[in-house]
This record gives C-alpha cells, structure tokens and sequence, in this order.
C-alpha cells in the first residue's frame, strides 16, 4: 500500500476514479458589457488592469466596458498590447504591466488571446518569483499546481468559439472569476473571424477523449487532479448541446452579421464548449503553431482554424476507440447515423467535420495554409487524453494525410 500513500507530488499507477468540475460564474444578456464597473467594485476591485489588443481597443465593446468603469469611478490601468496568438514575449510584456502596477482585479476584454494572456499576467504577477514555465504543462514546463491566491478576473468575451471565459489554461485554479457573454460585443464580427472562431473542435475532442476513469496515473494528493480530466457525464452534457447549436447555428452566423438569433447562439454554444472541454480536455489537434519566432514570412494562423484543419484525419484516427461515441459526435452534428456501421465511425465524422468546413469556406489542410511537410515537425501536439495509442509515425500520417 505505501505507493499509494506516496508523499506529496507522488503519483499512483492507478486508473483514476474520480473528477472535479469547475467552471467561471458567466453572467449572459444583451448589454450586461455595461455593468463590469460594478462588478468590478462588488469584487472589491480599486486598481484594476485591463487587457485587450490595439484592434478592439478602437470598437465599441472596449468603449463601452472603459465606459462602465468611468462611470463608477473605477480607477484602472488600460494595456492594449496584447498579442493575437500570443508569444513568450507578449506574454512577458503583459505580466510586467501587472507586476509594475499590482493590480487588485483584472478586467479582459477580448477573444481567446486576449483573455488567456490576462490569465497569464495574474497567474505570475500574483507569483512574480515564479518562471514562465514553472505552470505550463509538462514536457515544455514544470507543470507545478498553482497553490497561491490569485486576484479576481472579470473576462468579456467578444468572440464565440474559444469559451476562454470558462477555462483556465491547463488549471482551473486560472479561470475567470466572472465571464461575461454579452451578445452586444459579436454584433460586428467580421465573416472569417465568425467561421475561424466558431469552428473550434475542442468540443469534438472532449466528447471522444478517454474517459475519466480510464485515465492514468491516478495523483496521489487531489490538488494535482488535473483540469483536463477525460470525458466524463457532465461534460458530456454542456458539449452535446454545443455541437447541436453549432450544427444549426454556425453556417447563418457567419454568412448574416444581422441574425441575431444565430449568432447569440454560437456565443452561447461557445460557452456550453468551454465548460465542457474545460474540464474534460483535448486531445489530437495539432496547433500550427507560429513557431519560426514568428517570422512574417510565414503565415499567421487563427487558433481555430489551427485546430480544424486537421480534425477530419484526426478523427478517422481516432475513432477505432470509441466507434459510438465518434457516430454520436456526427449526429450531434446533423448527420443521420442510422445506417451506419461502427467501422465506418471515422470516415462518418470525418464527412460530417468536412461538410461544415465546405460550408462556411474553410481551408482543409495545411497547404491551403501556406504551409507543407517540412513544417511538420514544428507543429504543436497535445495527445494524453487521445483515446488511442499512437506512435510518431501515426502523429505524422494524421498530417500528412490532409496535405
């Protein structure tokens, strides 16, 4: 038995038995991006920092939120420095901001980028001996538990896709205080940026990863449980009811700016995904990642169309180890399954991602990216809570299959 006690940080090569849920309080409705000034002071916040990038610093969803502050005389420090897909560097940048000023509450106003970035300036100016990689997520870093007190973050997202103001990066410990999806704030979202936020698989990955209790080891002390659990029963319920508003909603949110109806739900079905994938995690996507230290000469990349372009390989891969649940993805998203049979389970998801991606013009593979084989081994992978094995030669034919 004494493997099983172990001291703190030891792990057992137990399967898991358990998982934890966590989520941000998210506060919906039209117009509630006016309020932040007073959620800020019923958070106790008196020198608060707000993040956003120079783009939305000129729209009205800035405008409004700095508004709000004014108007409940909250005194704040403004950054507009935020990198989209942000980099060590920008990262660093925004944590000095905090560190210089020591900020009591933090406000994001933005999309994943954004409000991940202001996760990060909390995370280690609430820290600050603590490196930049002492959180990340092992291999790259250290991967250790967040253990100190955070400030409270108020995140207002203005993008439908990410759910960023339901996640905490790899912990939970980094998530939103408060998300607020104000329905106001996608009014005037460009086209592509609808179809690239919106097509975000995490939902996808989440609802076929290994299940909770088959993941292993088994952490000794729960602080070490991770955020990313494997599929489990909740969050299999907030992710089916996202693939079934993103099956209906997505196609009418990105082609009429005007449906209101269509794009208040892809917000919400954005935020149902991030509860879910919050919790259970990802798994195969591979984030063409602007790894050449961002060299312009090579093309910068949506994170969400990062992640689609290779879901249809992925998923004919995947699907071998859970054939129902692969089927059952697919009719979530209006594929009639019926007559189909488990062997066909990939090829099934796989038709049905494809038919989404056609619909709204997204590229499919990398080299309608800009990018070719030689870029492969520079591509991020995230692969503990795939759902079955693989071997770098599989990692490999996942992409080369959609070049």
């Amino acid at each position: 038995m004494e493997n099983q006690r172990g001291n703190y940080g030891t792990v057992s090569p137990q399967k898991e038995y358990a998982f934890e849920m966590a989520c941000s309080n998210i506060k919906y409705g039209e117009g509630v991006t006016r309020e932040v000034g007073m959620d800020c002071i019923n958070l106790g916040g008196k020198n608060v920092g707000v993040y956003t990038d120079k783009n939305l610093a000129k729209l009205d969803c800035v405008k409004t939120a700095l508004q709000a502050l004014n108007d409940a005389n909250v005194n704040y420090k403004f950054y507009d420095k935020v990198r989209v897909e942000p980099t060590d560097e920008s990262f660093k940048e925004a944590i000095d901001f905090a560190k210089k000023n020591q900020f009591d509450l933090f406000l994001a106003i933005g999309g994943g980028s954004v409000i991940d970035t202001c996760k990060a300036a909390n995370l280690y100016s609430t820290n600050p001996k603590a490196e930049l990689l002492d959180y990340v997520n092992a291999p790259i870093g250290k991967g250790l538990p967040v253990t100190h007190q955070l400030k409270p973050l108020i995140a207002v997202t203005t993008t439908a896709g990410t759910g960023s103001e339901t996640t905490g990066i790899g912990n939970r410990a980094i998530r939103p205080t408060l998300g607020i999806v104000d329905p106001f704030n996608i009014r005037t979202m460009p086209e592509r940026v609808t179809a690239y936020s919106g097509i975000d698989v995490h939902a996808l990955e989440s609802y076929t990863a290994v299940p909770y209790n088959e993941r292993v080891p088994r952490p000794e002390n729960p602080n070490l449980r991770p955020a990313y659990q494997g599929s489990n029963p909740i969050s299999d319920i907030w992710v089916e009811h996202s693939l079934r508003m993103t099956s209906k909603y997505i196609k009418r949110a990105v082609y009429d700016q005007g449906d209101t109806e269509a794009r208040s739900s892809m917000h919400l079905a954005s935020c149902y995904a991030g509860v879910g994938f919050g919790n259970a995690g990802c798994h195969l996507w591979y984030v063409i990642q602007l790894c050449h230290n961002y060299d312009p000469a090579y093309p910068l990349v949506p994170h969400g169309l990062s992640v689609i372009v290779s879901a249809p390989a992925v998923f004919s891969f995947t699907a071998p180890a859970c054939p129902e649940r692969h089927l059952k993805a697919a009719e979530l998203l209006g594929t009639d399954v019926s007559n189909k049979k488990k062997e066909d389970a990939g090829q099934v998801l796989a038709d049905t991602v494809r038919k989404i991606m056609d619909d709204i013009q997204v590229p499919n593979g990398l080299q309608e990216l800009g990018y070719n084989s030689a870029d492969i081994p520079a591509l991020h992978r995230v692969i503990k809570l795939a759902p079955r094995p693989q071997t770098e030669e599989d990692l490999a034919s996942c992409i080369t299959g959609i070049l």
